[in-house]
């Protein structure tokens, strides 16, 4: 297909560029203006975790299947059906008044970005011709992580300047933008779709439950002694999910999720593991940090002043994933992993150091530097995971790193929520560290060396 003006390529290129640039500034918008959300829904400390939890456990539950029903109906398709119910249930958060309304439209939220971001990058792949093809992956790319670099800046301003509600209304803007503009570009060369799959549903099934019961019994663990049943009760489901979907996907004919084939690659494992340790750090961080900031016991800055003391952070983040190929290259996954990962725990002790003693220059040398160290597994891990299994499974393997990725996150966020009212910030920057240290350990198992024509191989 060549780039000519009839060419569908440009517009397609566009809106889901567009598309993925609205949803990575708001994963992490939030973050900035949930302090505010908080006093004006009147929501609970649980219902703020659950504020971000409920988007990111209906991203990972079902972002497999998001892949899988790209490929036996249509990535154009599955990407509109994306792109509109993030978008309506970013209008539909707009007008909350209670939390209900917040934490179902996050949910579909979720729902939206498991269908949009596999659906996307399909679209953006199939129609760009092949000489435009690694350029293309990469402007999607580019635009998520810009987005999610950006988002904790433009959440602040416009909950300052605006109110929080304007955070979602331009997400919900941007999304019904980005779904236009995909409907009226060109329609592609036809191409022969894989009907003869079908979709496991009750692995499916299992494994939603899994996640879903797994964050509930993590959720719980506060209040185990005096409400045992709060976890006694998960626990059972998670367990009892976990046996039963390894049952069912060693018997499935077609099962959603090819276990033996990934429990044989130890390459995905530790590459899966990073990413979700890599998400888990990040969001973690963003959420008790803006909280804390905010609050008049802490740092006391208002939404956007959060928004520009976090704005070191994104400049790490996007230079140095800007750079992760070449470090890679260089020194090798495990080398430049590990010491990324040890440099986040390093630059947590700055930011604890700092924003207890009220140090604002020490503070930006450590968010600059937790965001450089944080780059490179961030930026890596997915594409190690992609080499790790066989080309036809590249779907899968996606869908995989991206459930481990939004599965890390949320364990995160909860993991703080634990943390956050016994230390405040110090203790959450106490458990990133040490997750972080795991991840390092993790990271110095990798055996993939860069070799020539890879991904890690810098550019000339």
């Amino acid at each position: 297909m060549s780039a000519t003006t009839d060419s569908p390529y440009p517009r397609i290129r566009l809106a889901c560029c567009l598309g993925m640039l609205a949803v990575g500034i708001n994963g992490t918008a939030i973050m900035a203006a949930l302090p505010t959300m908080r006093a004006d829904l009147t929501l609970d400390p649980e219902e703020v975790t659950w504020a971000v939890n409920s988007y990111l456990l209906a991203s990972a539950a079902c972002i497999i299947l998001g892949g899988k029903a790209s490929d036996r109906v249509g990535a154009r398709l599955v990407a509109l059906a994306g792109l509109l119910l993030f978008g309506v249930a970013s209008a539909a958060i707009a007008a909350a008044t209670g939390p209900d309304l917040l934490l179902a439209g996050r949910a579909v939220q979720g729902l939206g970005a498991a269908l949009a971001v596999p659906a996307t990058l399909a679209c953006i792949g199939q129609a760009a011709d092949p000489s435009r093809h690694a350029a293309a992956l990469s402007a999607w790319a580019g635009a998520l992580m810009l987005g999610f670099s950006l988002g904790p800046l433009v959440g602040g301003t416009l909950t300052h300047v605006i109110g929080w509600r304007s955070v979602f209304g331009c997400t919900a803007v941007a999304l019904i933008a980005a779904a236009v503009g995909l409907l009226t570009a060109p329609a592609e060369e036809a191409r022969a779709l894989p009907r003869s799959s079908q979709i496991d549903g009750g692995g499916f099934v299992l494994l939603a439950t899994l996640m879903v019961s797994a964050v509930l019994t993590l959720n719980g663990l506060p209040r185990a002694g005096q409400a045992p049943l709060h976890v006694a009760f998960p626990l059972a489901a998670t367990v009892t999910a976990a046996v039963l979907f390894v049952r069912r996907e060693r018997r499935t004919a077609e099962p959603f999720v090819n276990l033996p084939q990934i429990l044989r690659s130890a390459l995905f494992l530790r590459a899966a593991g990073i990413g979700a340790v890599a998400m888990f750090s990040i969001l973690s961080m963003l959420l008790y940090f803006n909280i804390d900031a905010q609050s008049a016991t802490g740092l006391g800055l208002t939404p956007v002043g959060a928004g520009i003391m976090l704005l070191p952070l994104s400049l790490g983040l996007l230079a140095l994933a800007r750079l992760a190929p070449r470090l890679v290259s260089r020194i090798g996954p495990a080398g430049a992993l590990s010491g990324g990962l040890v440099v986040v725990a390093f630059a947590c002790g700055l930011i604890a150091a700092a924003a207890h003693h009220r140090a604002e220059e020490l503070l930006s040398v450590g968010l600059f530097l937790f965001g450089a160290g944080l780059a490179v597994p961030y930026a890596t891990a997915p594409r190690l995971a992609l080499m790790a299994l066989p080309p036809e499974a590249a779907g899968q393997s996606s869908g995989l790193i991206n459930a481990c990725t939004f599965l890390g996150g949320s364990l995160g966020v909860t993991g703080g929520a634990i943390v956050y009212p016994l230390a405040g910030l110090f203790g959450v920057m106490g458990l990133v560290a040490a997750v972080a240290l795991v991840g390092a350990v993790l990271a110095r198992g990798l055996t993939h060396a860069a070799t020539p024509g890879s991904p890690f191989t810098a550019p000339a």
